[in-house]
């Protein structure tokens, strides 16, 4: 982990909304249901939209501008995440990914073989793969304690046998908040014969990760919730995407990239998500980073981003957990979660909601999609939890403005 201090004022220079008047006297914490956006991705997005949409890959000028800034998104993600540069493609969501993955193992699978999935999942990476049962896969459910939302590994080691093909879940859950071991959960399920399906999408606005280190065969996330444009970004290493079905253009079949994006690619956004790695590169620079390798420089700025996130969030942590009228969801211990942090009240989650914007906190409440974990967790589904969320670019200051309205709230 670094011990490098992040330079906060840095950090938000680099974000619009920071300075925009109609935000000014609001603290921002619902990121886990989408972040602000960097001044690199829009300056991008805006430079494409105006000099460069065009159908990209012609000869002319504009065009060949266009298509080498789509082809240096993908490959500098790619590179920052430890994967070749075509095992990593663009699909319109995160969800719609999933959705495409799952129609490709339909066709891939046998009658009788098993595809494993968590109830501590966001729905979209556990309702695509749960509807393939409709074929005759078996569907078994990796299931979180219901007092902790905790996977316990052990249990996973039960369900696994010679005819699972497939492990599906979430690097965190976007309620419970724990960080699941994805490189042990990993190496248990490639030893038993069977693939890997990460959901990134809860970790990665908390520092993008060597997928290549962590070894999952897919990894997903959405860019939207990672400082960039409304994409979902999925890598799909060599080994297992050369053998699933073609989802795409039958004369695209050749191109590891195109073969699960049916649909053509929005090429501005996808160009803009470079800005991404812009960003990521800043923070490497202006911080006294490693100046050379990409997945270096992108773990040393994943380490920074995340102990910045553990000092601020252990204070909430203590204060809510704290409270008898409170139930945190997952762990207390910073140390194990990202900085989304579901509770459960007395009330509404969405009135609580409603009572904080009125001291100046954007929060939501609800299920966020999450209702497997939170019903087997026993939450009132018609309360929900309130979601309090973070990253990086939060001060201390907006954590300290944030505690003072929950006392006055609750």
């Amino acid at each position: 982990m670094s011990d490098t201090l992040l330079d906060i004022d840095f950090v938000r220079a680099q974000f619009p909304a920071f300075a925009e008047p109609s935000l000014q006297g609001q603290a921002f914490f619902e990121n886990a249901g989408g972040s602000y956006t960097c001044k690199p991705v829009i300056d991008r997005l805006t430079r494409y939209y105006t000099q460069r949409k065009v159908q990209p890959y012609e000869p002319y000028e504009a065009s060949k501008l266009a298509g080498k800034e789509m082809d240096e998104a993908r490959s500098r993600l790619a590179a920052i995440m430890g994967v070749a540069t075509d095992e990593l493609s663009f699909g319109p969501s995160t969800s719609q990914n999933v959705y495409v993955l799952a129609q490709a193992f339909r066709q891939w699978m046998k009658p009788g073989e098993a595809i494993i999935v968590t109830n501590q999942d966001h729905e979209a990476n556990t309702g695509p793969w749960r509807r393939l049962a409709q074929d005759g896969i078996e569907i078994r459910e990796w299931r979180i304690n219901p007092d902790t939302g905790h996977l316990d590994i052990a249990d996973l080691e039960n369900l696994l046998d010679e005819s699972v093909r497939l492990v599906c879940f979430p690097h965190c859950s976007n309620v419970v908040g724990e960080i699941n071991p994805v490189s042990d959960i990993t190496a248990m399920a490639h030893a038993a014969g069977a693939f890997v399906c990460v959901d990134g999408v809860s970790y990665a606005p908390h520092g993008l990760v060597d997928v290549g280190q962590l070894g999952p065969d897919i990894y997903m996330f959405s860019a939207y919730k990672t400082y960039g444009p409304h994409q979902g970004i999925m890598v799909v290493r060599r080994a297992l995407g050369e053998i699933l079905p073609n989802q795409g253009h039958h004369f695209n079949a050749g191109i590891l990239y195109q073969r699960f994006t049916p649909a053509g690619p929005d090429h501005a956004q996808v160009a803009a998500s470079a800005g991404m790695a812009d960003y990521l590169d800043q923070l490497c620079d202006h911080h006294g980073g490693p100046t050379k390798g990409a997945a270096a420089r992108g773990a040393f700025v994943h380490d920074m981003m995340r102990a910045h996130e553990k000092r601020l969030l252990q204070p909430l942590l203590d204060a809510v957990s704290s409270r008898n009228s409170v139930r945190l969801i997952g762990p207390s211990d910073a140390t194990e979660r990202a900085p989304t942090v579901a509770l459960a009240l007395s009330g509404s989650g969405q009135a609580v909601s409603a009572d904080l914007a009125r001291a100046g906190i954007m929060a939501g409440g609800g299920d966020f999609y999450a209702v497997r974990p939170l019903e087997a967790m026993g939450v009132d589904m018609a309360k929900g939890v309130l979601r309090l969320s973070f990253t990086h670019y939060t001060s201390k200051e907006e954590v300290d403005r944030l505690l003072t309205a929950l006392d006055g709230v609750l």
